[in-house]
C-alpha cells in the first residue's frame, strides 16, 4: 500500500502493495506540459493518444520505482494482469498457470513466442532471473520485499526453471495473495540487458544495478515487454512512447495491439489549471479530475464533445494519524511522553475520530463527490467492510467526543479547554503538505477546538513530511492519504509490526539508528495475526472472515482515522474508444489498465 503525503508522488508502501502510495492527497488531477496541440497536428497520420501527469518519473528502472506516476504501465508486462472490470486475474506473459493442491506450488507457463523490445526471445530464464537475482535479492533491497516475506518465517519463496517455457515457485507456506502481488506490477525484466549490472559492483560496494536505467539513460537503451516502448524523454515536457512492435497481444481478428501508434504524455510539474485548459481546448485526450473540475466539466460534455467516467469510490483514502511510537533516541523520546500518553489512549483517538465532521468537508471541499471511509481496506475491494455491514463508524458527534474523553480521565476548565488528569492543556503539533487543500487542515482544526483540543498546523514539504515518517520518527499527527490495490495483503506493509509503512509505530529503517524502548502492542500483533491467517486461507470466505476482523481491530484502536474517500473520475474525449475506467487501480492506472485495447477514431 501507499502512503500519500502528496498529488503525484506515490511512494510505495509495498509493492504496490499499499503502493501507502505518496498519491495525490485529496485527488486528483493529474496535470500537464507544453501545449501538446502541436503534437495534434505535427503528425496527423499518426494514431495517438496525448494524457497528462503532473511530475516527471523518478526511474525508468521498474524495480527500484517507488513512486508514481511512472512509465511502467506502459512499457512492462508482468505474468498475471488484473481484470479492471470483473476485478479478476487474467493471464498476461502467462498463459496459463497451475496451483499443487498443497498451495505450495505454482508453475506458470508463458505464452510461446514472447520477445523483447529489441527483439530477443523472453523466456522462463528472464522470469528466473528477475525474481531471484532482483526482487529477492537481499542486496538489492526492492519495495516489492515486504509482500514476499511469507508466514511468520519472513522467508522468500523459491524460483526454478523447468524449461524454457515454464517457472515454478515454491512458497515456505500456503500464499493466497501471491497471483495478486505477481499482477500489482512486478514486471519481468530483461536478463540479457540487466545480469551484468546486478553483479558489477559499485566503488561503494553496492551493485551498479541501483544506477542502471536511471532518468538520464537514453530512451532505446531502455528494454522493454510491454505495449510500448519509450521513444524520448525531454525533463519537465514530456514523454513520448512508441508501439511495441514485438508486443505479444493481437485481437480476435489477428491484429496487433496495442492500436495506438504512440502516447505523448505531457509534464507538468507545478499542478494546476494547466491540464485543464488544455482537455478543454482539446490538447489532452484523457483528464483525470477531482471534484474541483467535475461540475464545469459536466456541463461542458456535449460541446466539448467528451464523456465523463465515474468508476465510484477510488482506491484511496484520507487519513489522520498519531505517532504511537515510544521509543528514544539516543536517551531523547521521539514523542513528547505526555503527548505520547494521550496518542497512546485509545479513548482519546476514539474522541478525535467522533469529533471530526467528515461529511460536511465532503459536501463543502469534495463537493460531494466522496464518500466516509471507515475501513482502512478499499471500498472497490471484495474484502470492503462497510459500516452499513456493521463495521464500527465514527460518525460527528461532540458531545458523545467529549463524553469519551471525560471517561477517560481528560477534563475542561472554565474556558472550555481540555486537559489530561494531570492538567496538561491538550495542545498538540498537525503536518499537512503544503499542496494540501487549504480550507481542510483549517476545517479540522476547527472541528477539535470543539472538544476543547488546540492543534498547531504546520504545513511542510513533502521531502521533509516523508522524511519524519519514515526516518526521524519526530512527528506527532499528520493529514495524508493512502492508495493500493483491491487484495487486502496488500495494506501488509502497513499493518504488520515491522512493516515498511508501518506509519503509526515505525520501527527505524535499514541504516537509522536504533530505538530504544520500542515497544508494539497486543492489538497491533494480533493485527499481524491475522494478516498471515489471511494470507494462508484459499476459502474466499473465510478468508473475508478474517479480514473482517482485522476491519474491526483498526477501527476499534483507530491508529489511523480514516476520513473520506473521493470517487473516481476521469473526463474522455469521444475520439477515444475502449477507456473502461476502475476504481480498482491507483491513479492514473484505473483508465490504462486495457491500453492495448484503447483507439482513437480512425483506428
Amino acid at each position: 500500500m501507499n502512503v500519500n503525503f502528496f498529488p503525484n508522488k506515490l511512494p510505495k508502501i509495498f509493492p504496490r502493495s499499499w503502493v501507502v502510495a505518496l498519491l495525490g492527497f485529496w485527488i486528483a488531477l493529474s496535470l500537464n506540459g507544453c501545449n501538446p496541440s502541436q503534437f495534434k497536428t505535427s503528425a496527423a497520420q499518426v494514431s495517438q493518444l496525448v494524457i497528462s501527469a503532473g511530475s516527471n518519473p523518478q526511474t525508468f528502472n521498474a524495480a527500484l520505482s517507488q513512486s508514481t506516476p511512472n512509465i511502467f504501465p506502459f512499457t512492462y508486462e508482468p505474468l498475471a494482469a488484473l481484470n479492471g472490470v470483473t476485478k479478476k486475474i487474467e493471464p498476461a506473459l502467462a498463459e496459463s498457470w497451475e496451483i499443487s493442491e498443497d498451495k505450495l506450488r505454482y508453475i506458470f507457463t508463458l505464452r510461446e513466442g514472447l520477445k523483447w523490445s529489441d527483439g530477443k526471445p523472453l523466456t522462463s530464464d528472464d522470469i528466473v532471473f528477475s525474481f531471484n537475482d532482483i526482487y529477492l535479492n537481499k542486496e538489492i533491497p526492492t519495495y516489492a520485499q515486504d509482500n514476499l516475506r511469507i508466514g511468520v518465517s519472513k522467508a522468500f519463496p523459491k524460483v526454478r526453471k523447468i524449461d524454457s517455457h515454464r517457472v515454478e515457485f515454491i512458497m515456505p507456506e500456503p500464499y493466497a495473495p501471491f497471483l495478486a502481488l505477481i499482477a500489482a506490477e512486478l514486471a519481468i525484466l530483461p536478463e540479457h540487458t540487466l545480469r551484468k549490472a546486478v553483479e558489477t559492483k559499485r566503488s561503494d560496494g553496492r551493485s551498479e544495478f541501483f544506477s542502471t536505467w536511471g532518468i538520464d539513460t537514453a530512451p532505446k537503451k531502455i528494454i522493454v515487454n510491454g505495449p510500448y516502448t519509450l521513444e524520448s524523454y525531454l525533463p519537465g515536457q514530456r514523454m513520448i512512447f512508441r508501439r511495441n512492435p514485438y508486443y505479444w497481444r493481437k485481437d480476435a481478428q489477428g491484429k496487433p495491439q496495442p492500436y495506438i501508434e504512440r502516447i505523448i504524455w505531457q509534464i507538468v510539474e507545478n499542478i494546476g489549471d494547466t491540464a485543464l485548459m488544455q482537455f478543454r481546448s482539446g490538447g489532452l485526450d484523457v483528464l483525470e479530475i477531482g471534484s474541483g473540475t467535475f461540475q464545469l466539466l459536466k456541463r461542458e460534455e456535449k460541446r466539448g464533445d467528451f464523456s465523463i467516467q465515474n468508476a465510484g469510490p477510488a482506491t484511496g483514502t484520507s487519513l489522520l494519524a498519531f505517532n504511537l511510537n515510544k521509543g528514544r533516541r539516543n536517551g531523547k523520546p521521539l514523542v513528547d511522553p505526555i503527548k505520547s500518553r494521550w496518542f497512546n489512549t485509545v479513548a482519546f483517538r476514539q474522541a478525535v475520530a467522533y469529533a471530526l465532521d467528515r461529511q460536511t468537508i465532503i459536501n463543502n471541499n469534495l463537493r460531494g463527490l466522496g464518500e466516509p471511509q471507515d475501513s482502512p481496506f478499499f471500498a472497490p475491494s471484495p474484502y470492503y467492510l462497510s459500516a452499513k455491514q456493521g463495521l464500527k463508524a465514527y460518525d460527528y458527534n461532540v458531545d458523545k467526543a467529549k463524553e469519551v474523553l471525560l471517561g477517560a480521565g481528560f477534563k475542561y476548565d472554565n474556558k472550555g479547554q481540555l486537559l489530561d488528569k494531570d492538567g496538561n492543556r491538550v495542545r498538540f503539533t498537525m503536518l499537512a503538505p503544503v499542496s494540501n487543500r487549504p480550507s481542510v487542515p483549517p476545517r479540522i482544526k476547527q472541528d477539535l477546538s470543539k472538544i476543547g483540543m488546540t492543534v498547531d498546523l504546520q504545513y511542510v514539504d513533502f521531502s521533509v513530511l516523508g522524511d519524519k515518517i519514515s526516518n526521524t520518527l519526530d512527528w506527532e499527527t499528520y493529514l495524508g492519504a493512502m492508495s493500493g490495490n483491491i487484495d487486502p495483503h496488500d495494506g501488509y506493509n502497513v499493518w504488520t509490526v515491522e512493516g515498511s509503512f508501518h506509519v503509526f509505530n515505525q520501527k527505524p529503517a535499514k541504516g537509522q539508528p536504533p530505538l530504544e524502548g520500542w515497544e508494539a502492542s497486543d492489538w497491533e500483533k494480533k493485527i499481524e495475526d491475522l494478516f498471515i491467517a489471511g494470507a494462508r486461507e484459499f476459502d474466499e470466505t473465510k478468508r473475508k472472515a478474517i479480514y473482517d476482523e482485522v476491519q474491526r481491530l483498526a477501527q476499534e484502536y483507530v491508529p489511523i482515522i480514516h476520513l473520506w474517500n473521493s470517487l473516481a473520475l476521469v473526463a474522455v474525449r469521444n475520439t477515444v474508444q475502449g477507456v473502461k475506467y476502475s476504481a480498482a487501480f491507483p491513479s492514473p492506472r484505473g483508465y490504462i489498465w486495457n491500453l492495448y485495447e484503447l483507439k482513437v477514431n480512425g483506428d
